[in-house]
């Protein structure tokens, strides 16, 4: 049976953070919290007809406050890296914080991830929602311009998650927004995703240096550790990377800028028999594979290691704001920012 549901989480500074349960009727079930936007849940059935909860993620509101790994949030202003926090834009040129040295990561020490977004519950034909929004001030974390962001989780009735991303500004400002979800499709306190099984319609990398910022260069994948264009074991070459395992930006082939989400690739976990399929608007993702997981403290006693998860974290280009052949990331006056992902589960 469909349901929606609204809790309280707990409160900042006083104000009441909500928690909205949504669940359809072919067992799925998603849980969304107002502090950054943040997927906490997300249960979904395996072939035996078994729940599993298929996401990372903390039991406390003040564990999403103080703890690190980004586990389930919305991203922004800018996602992923810029280098060395500078960037030029309209005849000035800015500079953010160096969160991730000697680089700006993820919007900054702020950024829309520990925001207190607003949500409201949706009822539409694709299925249930919640549809959350938040007032970037100008000039927050060293950006220009103030940005209305929203963000709308549907639970559609297809047991997909849909991620459809909104912004306008009043000055010209890069912008680059996903949600920092990670997955274990046999339960996430399963331990090792080596063993599942990844295809992504990608022939190209973004090449990049030692602190994760793109050279310039969009590489074939082919005879790489990148190489996911035909099924492949996570874990099949990640011994290969010097970095301890995948981080990296993968681009899309075909992309279009249109508007309209197209299937990208899919994970199966052979064992439990669960298969996500992801459709995107994006040209790229960043394909991440929990390297800095140390044992992590997770919800229900779990503990979270190196490579017990992966991120598909859809996105234009790290560092777009400095590379202009790369798809840009500027919105401007008058413009809306839109970007639409959908992570959809079935059974082998």
């Amino acid at each position: 049976m469909t349901s929606i549901a609204r809790d309280s989480f707990g409160s900042i500074d006083g104000e009441s953070v909500s928690l909205f349960t949504l669940a359809n009727d072919r067992g799925a079930i998603v849980r969304i919290m107002e502090y950054g936007a943040t997927l906490i849940g997300l249960s979904v059935p395996d072939r035996f007809e078994e729940p599993a909860d298929v996401v990372l993620g903390f039991d406390t509101l003040e564990e999403y406050q103080t703890k690190s790994g980004s586990l389930g949030v919305i991203v922004g202003r800018v996602a992923n890296r810029i280098a060395a926090g500078r960037f030029h834009l309209d005849g000035t040129d800015y500079q953010l914080a160096i969160n991730n040295p000697p680089n700006h990561l993820h919007g900054g020490e702020g950024g829309f991830q520990r925001a207190l977004w607003r949500g409201e519950v949706e009822d539409s034909l694709e299925g249930l929602g919640v549809r959350l929004t938040y007032a970037s001030a100008d000039g927050e974390d060293g950006y220009p311009g103030e940005v209305k962001a929203e963000v709308r989780y549907t639970l559609t009735k297809a047991s997909g998650l849909r991620i459809d991303y909104y912004a306008t500004t009043d000055r010209a400002t890069p912008i680059n927004l996903t949600n920092h979800a990670y997955f274990q499709l046999r339960g996430h306190d399963a331990g090792s995703i080596h063993q599942h099984v990844m295809r992504l319609k990608s022939s190209q990398y973004t090449v990049r240096d030692a602190s994760g910022i793109p050279t310039g260069e969009v590489a074939l994948v082919e005879g790489t550790p990148f190489d996911f264009t035909t099924p492949t074991e996570i874990g099949a070459r990640i011994d290969q990377l010097e970095s301890g395992g995948y981080d990296d930006n993968l681009v899309f082939d075909g992309w279009e800028a249109n508007g309209r989400p197209r299937l990208v690739g899919e994970v199966i976990e052979p064992l439990r028999g669960r298969r996500m399929e992801v459709l995107t608007t994006e040209p790229a993702v960043q394909f991440y594979t929990g390297n800095f997981l140390d044992g992590l403290g997770g919800k229900a006693g779990a503990v979270y290691e190196r490579h017990h998860a992966f991120c598909l974290e859809t996105q234009h280009f790290p560092d777009s704001v400095n590379h202009d052949h790369f798809p840009t990331t500027i919105l401007r006056p008058g413009e809306t920012y839109q970007q639409s992902t959908e992570y959809r589960f079935s059974t082998l």
